[in-house]
C-alpha cells in the first residue's frame, strides 16, 4: 500500500467513525506537544478519576467502620 493510499484509508476511516483526535492523547500523559484545550481535558479527566477513587475509598472506610466486630459467625466471635 502506498503512502497516499494509506493516508486516504486513514482519512476515510476517520470520516466514517467520526474520529477527530487520537484517543490516547486524552487518556495518558504524553511527551508530545499538546494543545491547551487537550491539556485542560486531561487535567479534568485526572481530577474526576481521583475524586471517584477517593469517594470509593471513603465509602469503603464507612462500611468497614460500621461493621460489627463481634458479630455472630465472624472469625473473631468463633475464636472466643
Amino acid at each position: 500500500m502506498s503512502k497516499t493510499d494509506y493516508a486516504e484509508a486513514i482519512a476515510e476511516f476517520m470520516r466514517k467513525k467520526g474520529v477527530t483526535k487520537c484517543p490516547t492523547a486524552c487518556v495518558v500523559a504524553t511527551g508530545a506537544s499538546v494543545g491547551e484545550q487537550d491539556r485542560v481535558a486531561l487535567r479534568n479527566y485526572d481530577a474526576a478519576r481521583e475524586a471517584a477513587r477517593l469517594e470509593k475509598m471513603r465509602h469503603f472506610h464507612q462500611v468497614v467502620a460500621a461493621a460489627p466486630v463481634n458479630a455472630p459467625g465472624s472469625v473473631v466471635s468463633a475464636a472466643l
